[in-house]
């Protein structure tokens, strides 16, 4: 690394969003793009990395394909390259396994030449003189640099978040994102206990109870929302994760962004039809086992604490919260699938005076999802799935990741290098004048 390089895009953070970035102007020739990471490899969700777990979007929702459908790193491309596309005609399934997409991420990276690993950013400084960022990077050897850029994209996602319910020191207690590092140890408890209904944490119940049948561990499994819900991937309320919706959802004022959002919740706490029918099927399976370890699932808990007892092991405290009954019960392992919160952006820090926030406090997000700034800095800061509280339930969607790489690059670019799809849904989801009565 020399020890100033200029670029015109510098991509932070290096997950399929900003990967897709890189894969959207790898054939753009005016699109000089560099995505930096902190880590030394990509990896994408190892400790959930389930051997049969499916991704909730269709192959189509890859990198590029829902913006270019030609072009050479789609996973249509990638099926081609790797002699798995016949198979995959006739497997006739829509939704790739995690693995498979994983697979695919990788076969980019290979591709790619824009990519830098083991690389973080320390600080971003605005040069009025010179009309660009001055970026302050590490490398993993510890040696220091800076990188000029004419626009920065943030991308560096989120991270585990445990409720301060749940906080404790204690390593008996595992968020559900390291899971598969902690199996070994969950399978031989005497008791383990999940918090949390999404995705995430039905694939993990669904991995105990196979360890239950075979002798395992009892399982308890807590959750706050009303029900085990599923996720709702009917087809007209999908089109809440189109573009249309997405920018429909941003004309709101915030108030009504947040009070709308509210409701959004089965999203992203429901759970795969498929995923609950495996539930059931293990839960029914075990009335013909010969005295298995218990097995009890709660919904409508609310979690108020949790105390580590002298041998090590974990006491939750709990409210029913339709009734008001206290509830208690002691496990080896707790695992929290407690979800995710954006990650801080503290190298923004030398900027902090001249972007714009909400009445909340977070970075107000324009249309384009650049950050709101002052004149200097409007239409130069991007961000990719840190948005959700201005772009709604899309924003953390890999289905639409190629169509906001796509706004981002045509306004670096001041032109449409990529066409925006611009019928993206049947449902009408705003008003016109035509449609008031006076």
């Amino acid at each position: 690394m020399s020890d100033v390089e200029s670029v015109g895009i510098l991509a932070i953070g290096c997950g399929p969003f900003n990967l897709g970035l890189a894969a959207l102007a790898s054939t753009v020739d005016d699109a000089d793009v560099l995505v930096v990471d902190s880590a030394d490899e990509f990896r994408w969700h190892p400790g959930l990395m389930f051997e049969e777990a499916k991704l909730q979007v269709s192959f189509l929702s890859d990198l590029v394909t829902l913006v270019d459908p030609t072009h050479p790193l789609s996973f249509l491309a990638y099926l081609a390259d790797v002699d798995r596309l016949y198979p995959f005609l006739v497997r006739e399934e829509f939704f790739p396994t995690r693995r498979e997409y994983e697979a695919y991420l990788l076969w980019v990276v290979r591709r790619l030449s824009s990519l830098r690993f083991g690389t973080t950013v320390e600080a971003v400084r605005w040069i009025d003189a010179d009309e660009r960022f001055e970026v302050s990077v590490r490398g993993s050897d510890g040696t220091t640099s800076t990188i000029h850029a004419g626009h920065v994209v943030m991308g560096i996602g989120t991270e585990p978040a445990v409720p301060e319910e749940l906080a404790t020191t204690s390593p008996a207690l595992v968020h559900s994102s390291d899971y598969l590092f902690h199996q070994e140890a969950a399978h031989a408890a005497g008791a383990v206990t999940v918090i949390g209904s999404g995705q995430s944490g039905a694939e993990i119940v669904i991995d105990l109870l196979e360890e239950n049948l075979r002798g395992g561990p009892a399982v308890t499994w807590w959750t706050r929302t009303p029900w085990f819900a599923p996720l709702d991937f009917t087809k007209l309320s999908l089109e809440m994760t189109t573009p249309a919706y997405m920018d429909y959802f941003h004309s709101l004022p915030e108030a009504t962004r947040d009070r709308v959002r509210a409701g959004h919740w089965q999203f992203h706490k429901g759970i795969s039809a498929e995923t609950l029918d495996r539930l059931h099927d293990l839960l029914y399976r075990r009335q013909l086992k010969e005295k298995p370890q218990p097995v009890q699932l709660r919904n409508g808990v609310a979690v108020e604490g949790v105390d580590t007892l002298a041998d090590g092991r974990l006491r939750l405290r709990g409210r029913h919260l339709d009734t008001g009954s206290l509830l208690s019960h002691t496990a080896d392992m707790v695992i929290a699938a407690t979800g995710y919160r954006s990650r801080e952006h503290e190298f923004l820090a030398p900027l902090e005076g001249r972007l714009r926030r909400d009445s909340r406090g977070r970075l107000a997000i324009e249309s384009d999802h650049a950050v709101a700034a002052d004149a200097a800095l409007s239409g130069r800061l991007f961000v990719a799935n840190a948005e959700a509280h201005s772009h709604g339930v899309s924003a953390p969607n890999l289905d639409i990741g190629a169509v906001r790489n796509a706004k981002i690059l045509n306004t670096v670019l001041g032109r449409e290098a990529y066409r925006l799809p611009r019928h993206t849904a049947f449902t009408s989801f705003g008003v016109t004048d035509d449609d008031i009565v006076e």
